[in-house]
């Protein structure tokens, strides 16, 4: 499951934004197999006041933190051209459109996950697959 929380500057969105941007998230992984309902995706607004950059209120800045529990990466080489494929996926939604953007990305051990009380079917298997078909958890 990738869960992305999406902190940024009140009003720095708007609803279609916000759904052509997870929309965006959810492609980045359905692309590598990951059934779609694992993609979450939060935006939480934060006004300028408690938005504070290096002790500064800040009125442009997003801040992303990604939470990969369904997938890690180990290789060295595959963890940069992740982070600089997920660099990339953010620009039109931050940089483009004169956001500053930061993210980072944590690995939750995928032992400590649950779906409607059912351990995820290990990846790339035939009942992950079936997940990403149905487009939810199913008993296998």
């Amino acid at each position: 499951m990738p869960l992305w929380h999406v902190y940024h500057p009140v009003g720095a969105y708007s609803a279609e934004q916000k759904r052509q941007f997870a929309a965006d998230v959810t492609a980045y992984y359905t692309r590598v197999g990951l059934p779609k309902f694992y993609v979450v995706t939060l935006f939480h607004e934060v006004p300028e006041s408690s938005f504070l950059v290096g002790g500064e209120p800040s009125d442009n800045t997003v801040r992303v933190v990604v939470e990969h529990i369904a997938r890690h990466l180990t290789d060295p080489e595959v963890r940069k051209k992740g982070t600089e494929g997920l660099n990339r996926l953010l620009a039109p939604h931050t940089r483009d459109r004169g956001l500053r953007c930061e993210f980072h990305v944590d690995e939750t051990p995928r032992d400590l996950w649950m779906i409607d009380g059912m351990w995820p079917p290990p990846a790339r298997s035939e009942a992950e697959q079936l997940w990403a078909r149905e487009n939810r958890p199913v008993a296998y």
